[in-house]
């Protein structure tokens, strides 16, 4: 069994915070768990505005709090999230990520992260990045 608290994972270096300023995401679940799949709790940023495309994984995108939106590239749609909603990329969805204020996600990602990935400049995850803790 895994039992781990959010302020232990911090403190694990599970806690990344994106160059960019957009987001922080502590990991609690990583691939050297073994488990499939990984999950983080995210904080969006008031205001953050960045764009996504996630070629190597799917990903399932929970708001626990704050307000915002999703757009989809490929058709232009926006879609409204707000405490309850999620949105599920199963299509490598090209998207944009709106926060009208500090939104709070849980996220899924299939295959898991290694723990210290930040997005590439097509705003995705590297399939193969170095676990935490090992720098290239």
């Amino acid at each position: 069994m895994i039992v781990r608290t959010m302020t232990e994972a911090e403190q694990q270096e599970r806690k990344i915070i994106s160059p960019d300023g957009n987001w922080d995401s502590t990991r609690l679940l990583l691939k050297d768990d073994k488990m499939g799949f990984s999950f983080h709790i995210t904080t969006i940023y008031k205001g953050a505005d960045f764009g996504m495309h996630y070629q190597n994984h799917l990903e399932s995108v929970y708001c626990i709090s704050g307000e915002g939106e999703v757009e989809t590239l490929a058709d232009g749609k926006k879609y409204a999230l707000a405490p309850g909603s999620i949105y599920v990329l199963d299509q490598h969805d090209k998207h944009v990520l709106r926060a009208f204020s500090e939104m709070k996600m849980a996220c899924v990602f299939n295959p898991p992260l290694h723990g210290n990935e930040v997005h590439n400049s097509e705003g995705a995850y590297e399939l193969d990045a170095d676990p935490v803790g090992q720098q290239a």
